[in-house]
């Protein structure tokens, strides 16, 4: 593996973690090209490719577990590699009329919104998810960060963006007689398709609300300390003594 410095004297090896978000970046643009070119003759590849490049977010945290290369950066690299995926494919799909508008535009706000509200914590050394972040609560901690609505936010969008390839395909007239019209005709193939695309939505923005809330402290204004005075944190756990996020947490 190449070197790269991380600072005065220091080497360490790249993670390869932050390779296999790159190659997610551009199996999404072959995706988008399949959906938008062939949406019938393409739909099972396309489909499938949705798959791994989601599962390739988990992959990727994986091996920074094993390789022990997180690090700050690959932790935001992360997450705005998250949000190229999803705005992207929810524009693309906007864009072929399988959701309204307002979705992607609703996506984009949302995530620039957290994105910029969540930097005023790296400051602080803090990290988006693991045990030091800027949630102030239980409640926005699993909410947010914990494995169990990270993952459900995940597969929602995986199985939604997966409906919505062979959506657009079965839209198309070729689509009549061929599999995706065997698949998708039925009502509850649709009810339940539906249902993960809004459940996706929901979701987005249901995560998305305490981030704005637990950040309200940092629109305090700053102190200034008096020479007897203490100054006041700027973080919601500034000066708790506790480390970095756990490994795996954010690469």
């Amino acid at each position: 593996m190449p070197w790269r410095v991380v600072g005065a004297g220091e080497s360490i090896r790249h993670p390869m973690a932050n390779l296999i978000t790159v190659a997610r970046l551009l199996l999404l643009f072959v995706v988008v090209g399949m959906v938008v070119a062939a949406p019938v003759g393409l739909a099972p590849v396309s489909m499938v490719l949705i798959v791994v490049v989601f599962a390739g977010d988990g992959i990727d945290g994986w091996v920074a577990r094993k390789r022990n290369s997180a690090s700050r950066f690959g932790a935001v690299f992360d997450i705005a590699g998250d949000r190229m995926v999803e705005q992207v494919l929810w524009i693309v799909f906007a864009y072929l009329r399988a959701v309204p508008l307002w979705v992607p535009l609703l996506v984009v706000v949302r995530g620039g919104l957290v994105d910029a509200l969540r930097s005023l914590s790296y400051a602080d050394g803090m990290t988006a998810f693991g045990p030091r972040n800027m949630m102030r609560s239980a409640l926005s901690r699993w909410l947010t960060a914990g494995r169990f609505m990270r993952g459900l936010y995940g597969y929602a969008k995986a199985a939604a963006f997966v409906f919505l390839a062979g959506w657009v395909g079965y839209q198309q007239p070729e689509a009549a007689g061929t599999w995706l019209d065997v698949v998708y005709r039925p009502a509850v193939i649709q009810l339940l398709g539906w249902a993960t695309v809004w459940l996706a939505v929901a979701l987005m923005v249901l995560r998305g609300v305490p981030v704005v809330l637990d950040a309200l402290p940092y629109a305090q204004p700053a102190v200034t300390a008096g020479p007897t005075s203490e100054p006041r944190p700027t973080g919601a756990f500034a000066g708790d003594g506790r480390g970095q996020a756990g490994a795996g947490e954010g690469r």
